[in-house]
């Protein structure tokens, strides 16, 4: 299995071609692929789904992908790894941070909202054109279409969740889901009565209610869910551990240390030091 990196913090890359098998392979960065024109298959993790143009894909770090092209096709990649996460801003990578820990991670277009769709394409072409012709301030002005073409593939993950794509039983479910994503910064929220309040459900059966459709108990899951942001902090910013305790509301650093090693056997200092070295 061929293994692909990149050099730098973002890469932008055009294929053109009439017929091609690409090679299975697995990188080691994030890679957002969208279709100029032509026809194929997409494959990830052995999943095949046809592209045709204005598709919008996300490929994550050791995702198996290939693509099938069965007319002329132009590719246009957008490749950024860790380093470009770690240089924007801790507002932005709460934006976006719901594509890293609930996508699906299976082929297929992320763009739910129709009219999103030439809104891609224009921040496409501004991309190849920025690139191509190095304007003053051109490094900038990628940074920033890549960065609003990451957000609007966030707000599409959230409303592809929001239809039921979400493995749940209940749309109800989902909801209950969408609502702990979007108020995990706010622990008073997130208590069991006021949850029940918000979805009419007794607090006494919220918790059974939320097992029942997720198979997680409802704490279970909103410390995990804690435990994964936490460890994004620890990899794509420069945040004090007490400030990540802050955000997250736990009782103090020992509460947040204990939490994280519980779950990734190391503790966040440790964890941070070690992907570091990686």
């Amino acid at each position: 299995m061929e293994i692909r990196n990149i050099h730098h913090p973002f890469e932008l890359d055009i294929l053109e071609v009439s017929s091609y098998s690409a090679r299975s392979h697995k990188n080691t960065f994030f890679e957002m692929i969208f279709i100029l024109e032509g026809e194929g298959i997409q494959i990830v993790n052995e999943h095949k789904l046809p592209y045709n143009p204005d598709k919008l894909f996300l490929v994550f770090p050791q995702d198996k992908h290939s693509f099938e092209v069965k007319t002329f096709t132009r590719f246009l990649f957008i490749r950024f790894n860790d380093s470009y996460l770690k240089n924007q801003s801790k507002e932005w990578i709460k934006k976006v941070e719901y594509i890293f820990h609930n996508h699906n991670h299976l082929p297929g277009c992320i763009l739910k909202t129709v009219t999103d769709k030439p809104l891609i394409r224009a921040l496409a072409l501004g991309l190849i054109c920025e690139n191509q012709k190095r304007n003053p301030n051109h490094h900038e002005v990628i940074t920033q279409l890549i960065n609003t073409i990451i957000t609007i593939a966030a707000r599409n993950i959230t409303l592809l969740n929001e239809s039921g794509s979400l493995p749940s039983s209940s749309k109800d479910s989902v909801s209950l889901l969408n609502y702990i994503h979007e108020n995990i910064y706010s622990p008073e929220k997130l208590r069991t009565e006021t949850m029940a309040d918000q979805f009419n459900i007794s607090a006494t059966y919220i918790s059974e209610y939320f097992k029942k459709h997720t198979g997680e108990s409802l704490q279970q899951y909103i410390t995990q869910y804690k435990i994964k942001l936490v460890e994004t902090r620890l990899l794509y910013t420069q945040m004090r551990l007490s400030e990540i305790c802050d955000e997250f509301g736990f009782t103090d650093l020992s509460h947040m240390n204990k939490a994280f090693k519980k779950y990734k056997g190391l503790s966040p200092t440790e964890y941070r030091k070690t992907n570091s070295k990686e």
